[in-house]
């Protein structure tokens, strides 16, 4: 690896290739989108290439995983073509003590979702700074919406104590567009003490497709750690 100097890099690459690992023959896999993920679907192309793993289908979770799994060899499929997702393997942006999630930053959490929450088994592959003890204490919570909807739905999540905002792209004049063709506003609020409910009741305000907390999906918690310089990888 080219980067190998570089510590962080290094520690994303092992625990995407620890999630890898887990991927068996015949497996089904939903490919999570971000950073530490897109090392996952490189290690199960290599696997897959080498003939360690075969008859091994991805289900991606937006253009970015696809666009990953072709450049490794991952033969794809839809959720018409399969009827079930061994194993989804997806990064995070926060994860709670009890294993539940804040995912979007990258506004692909709808279609994460949906594939994610499918899953037989759905492992995250996080480094260590994503861990905190509360949802929503460093991060914004992610809310797609449809564009019709933005002025409504943040009025709407005002009510709820939560302060909107719509994300705007980087390197693009204007909001960010997702894979669907909405836009994400994201939300700080205070403090999330019941993210189940908190899920609900967003979900629920008419114009809002989906939001990125992600509670009671996730089975497995990979961490990337850096110990004394050396990156390792740990089992929440």
């Amino acid at each position: 690896m080219s980067a190998a100097a570089d510590p962080v890099t290094l520690m994303k690459s092992m625990v995407g290739k620890a999630a890898a690992d887990r991927v068996v023959s015949g497996s089904i896999v939903g490919l999570g989108t971000g950073s530490t993920t897109a090392y996952a679907i490189e290690y199960i192309g290599k696997r897959l290439a080498s003939g360690e793993i075969k008859d091994v289908k991805g289900v991606p979770t937006s253009f970015q995983a696809e666009v990953l799994a072709k450049q490794y060899g991952i033969p794809l499929a839809t959720l018409d073509d399969v009827d079930r997702i061994d194993v989804a393997i997806d990064g995070a942006d926060e994860v709670d003590p009890n294993k539940n999630l804040i995912k979007g930053g990258g506004a692909a959490h709808t279609r994460e979702k949906v594939v994610d929450a499918l899953a037989e088994q759905f492992i995250v592959v996080v480094d260590s700074s994503k861990l905190v003890d509360q949802l929503g204490s460093t991060f914004l919570l992610p809310v797609e919406v449809l564009p019709m909807a933005k002025t409504p739905v943040m009025r709407a999540i005002e009510k709820l104590g939560g302060k909107p905002q719509l994300r705007m792209g980087v390197k693009k004049a204007g909001p960010v567009i997702t894979d669907q063709g909405n836009f994400v506003i994201d939300v700080k609020f205070d403090a999330i003490d019941n993210p189940a409910e908190l899920e609900k009741t967003l979900n629920n305000i008419p114009g809002v497709l989906e939001n990125g907390l992600f509670v009671g999906v996730t089975d497995v918690v990979l961490i990337g750690e850096i110990k004394d310089g050396q990156p390792l990888v740990r089992e929440m």
